[in-house]
């Protein structure tokens, strides 16, 4: 089994091995056990050396006790276990998780160095063959359909700003209604593409339209976190960008840059018609006065300056 697989397999139940395992455990490994179980929330941020501290045993006592639940290390069972607790926690849980941060400073440290691990793995872990193929599958589609709700419903509407120009007929699926939502989907067929973006906790909804998509004979793009989750189940092709969970705050700037490098490469082949569409908009903002050009602001004249000082 390759190194991968055995990461994919060590998904399925951290706080489950532990249950599991206890009693084979030693007196202080029941204690870290213990510890994780009640406080998992703040437990899976904690260093192995503030664990150690918080149960009474050693640095290195958390560190065997992650690699006898069959992880290479504790930095290894504390990844395993966030991404278990992004699907698994409740927004008071997440809420709760946020005890971690010591003061407005570190919250702003450790949100943006989150970010920036986000968008390195992201980046680190890029399918090209999977990006062009979405790209020629969007390209061919007859009808666009776009599908992000709650949290991911700005994921969504960001997308459809930018492709409602690149492409004549795209619609955006915003409702978090059952019936709103397939009275809106109900036309998709054969030759449409539908997007689907969702990561934990996953949207029913956004899973169940691409289900119906694929059933009516529609391509399925998904934009989410990983593979071998309901996300991907009827997917003909996936994108993963990393979201991790900051609080009870979804992070979404490496998805975010995905969608954007998704819109740059499509506008690169929509280029003739989006300068058509740039030319014709510019027009309309100009005439209704859409955008602060600065040409109708009215600057003090030398008399009103004297006045105001």
């Amino acid at each position: 089994m390759s190194l991968d697989e055995k990461k994919s397999e060590s998904l399925s139940g951290v706080v489950e091995r532990i249950t599991e395992s206890m009693d084979s455990m030693s007196k202080g490994q029941k204690a870290i056990a213990r510890y994780i179980l009640d406080n998992y929330e703040t437990a899976a941020y904690m260093t192995a050396a503030k664990l150690g501290e918080a149960t009474g045993v050693s640095e290195s006592t958390v560190v065997r006790f992650s690699m006898e639940l069959g992880y290479e290390g504790y930095p290894h069972f504390q990844k395993v276990l966030q991404e278990e607790l992004k699907v698994k926690l409740t927004s008071v849980q997440r809420l709760n998780a946020a005890s971690r941060f010591t003061d407005d400073a570190s919250v702003l440290k450790s949100i943006l160095q989150a970010d920036l691990d986000s968008l390195k793995h992201t980046y680190e872990n890029l399918d090209d063959q999977a990006f062009s193929k979405a790209v020629k599958t969007i390209l061919s589609a007859k009808k666009i359909y776009i599908m992000g709700l709650r949290s991911s419903s700005p994921l969504s509407s960001f997308m459809h700003f930018y492709m409602a120009i690149l492409f004549d007929d795209v619609v955006h699926i915003h409702s978090n209604s059952a019936n709103e939502v397939f009275e809106q989907i109900l036309p998709i067929g054969p030759g449409d593409v539908m997007i689907g973006i969702s990561f934990p906790r996953y949207s029913t909804r956004t899973i169940q339209s691409m289900q119906y998509a694929r059933d009516r004979g529609a391509n399925v793009i998904v934009i989410t976190d990983k593979a071998d989750t309901p996300m991907t189940k009827n997917a003909d092709v996936a994108l993963f960008a990393r979201s991790d969970m900051a609080s009870f705050v979804d992070s979404l700037t490496a998805p975010l840059s995905l969608i954007n490098a998704l819109l740059v490469a499509l506008g690169m082949h929509r280029k003739s018609h989006i300068q058509e569409s740039f030319e014709a908009l510019e027009k309309l903002w100009e005439e209704y006065k859409v955008y602060d050009t600065g040409k109708d602001r009215q600057l003090p004249d030398a008399e009103d300056k004297e006045e105001t000082t």
